[in-house]
């Protein structure tokens, strides 16, 4: 391969992990016009438009699709090979994109931040929304660097460590008809149910247990969020079956009535997740002890 069609590569990579020719530019460290010059020797010499303008926006074509899917992993191994470098907390200037949940970020997020302040004050913490269809992506396509949550796919282009697994429990207001006695089955069935989905999905754990028993409940309401069950259990007559991480909140006890399942439901298993580009990376090595070990003993001072 020629050395410019190599920086090419470099150009068209950046352009594909950014998705806008403006950042990909700042990433470089290269003005707009010298990687919009760049763009048309790619298409001059790949015989490709590469991409194509939606709005504000740009759209990669399916042979540019085709090409980084084939190249992506090497050029980042490239980079790697080259980059490594020692990771200075105290005096590190770095930005760090974390998809999570708002139960795991409830969890950590205090802890993980004091440390940061103490050790590491340059380095910034951003949190991204985390659902199981986009984190995966994100975290491929370079967006986030770091995902902590379920992890219901794996290939050889990400690694994980579990955290810990977390139960579920059942929760309603105090005043609520099915507060105070034990829970059947078919209490539990018949009764209007809040489900949190952060994919707007109706179907999770519970309605895979049930379907197992050959059951079916009515989700009644669904929301995105955790914080925004409580008002809403205090205030209707609906009941909410919540892995025990999003009840760690004190919030979410107040005026609740909580009790077990009458259903044998799958634990919810709470992951770590990098992309292997970053196997070798010290800084997310280093962030990543860090959430691993504060998630780790967080859960267990709750548990206990």
């Amino acid at each position: 391969m020629k050395n410019q069609e190599l920086t090419l590569l470099y150009v068209f990579d950046a352009i594909m992990t950014e998705g806008s020719i403006t950042r990909a530019a700042e990433r470089l460290a290269m003005t707009q016009p010298a990687v919009s010059n760049a763009v048309s020797r790619m298409r001059d010499t790949w015989h490709d438009p590469l991409f194509v303008k939606q709005g504000r926006n740009i759209r990669p074509t399916s042979y540019a699709r085709s090409l980084w899917d084939q190249i992506r992993g090497p050029m980042h191994d490239l980079t790697n090979a080259v980059n490594v470098t020692r990771f200075e907390p105290a005096h590190a200037r770095r930005q760090f994109r974390v998809a999570v949940t708002d139960a795991m970020l409830e969890l950590i997020w205090q802890p993980l931040v004091a440390e940061l302040e103490q050790q590491a004050p340059g380095v910034d913490l951003h949190a991204v929304p985390f659902t199981a269809e986009n984190a995966l992506t994100q975290l491929r396509e370079a967006h986030v660097d770091l995902a902590l949550g379920m992890l219901t796919e794996h290939d050889r282009s990400l690694r994980s460590h579990w955290l810990f697994d977390s139960s579920h429990t059942v929760v309603m207001r105090h005043g609520h008809p099915l507060a105070g006695r034990p829970l059947t089955v078919d209490d539990y069935v018949d009764a209007r149910h809040l489900m949190v989905s952060l994919s707007g999905e109706v179907n999770g754990f519970v309605d895979q247990a049930l379907g197992r028993r050959g059951l079916k409940r009515r989700v009644a309401v669904t929301v995105n969020h955790f914080p925004a069950v409580p008002r809403l259990l205090r205030q209707s007559d609906m009941i909410a079956t919540l892995p025990r991480i999003a009840t760690n909140d004190t919030g979410i006890n107040e005026g609740m009535w909580s009790t077990e399942a009458p259903i044998a439901i799958d634990p919810l298993s709470l992951y770590l997740i990098w992309h292997t580009r970053h196997d070798r990376d010290p800084g997310v090595i280093w962030m990543r002890e860090r959430i691993e070990r504060i998630a780790k003993g967080c859960w267990k001072e709750c548990s206990d």
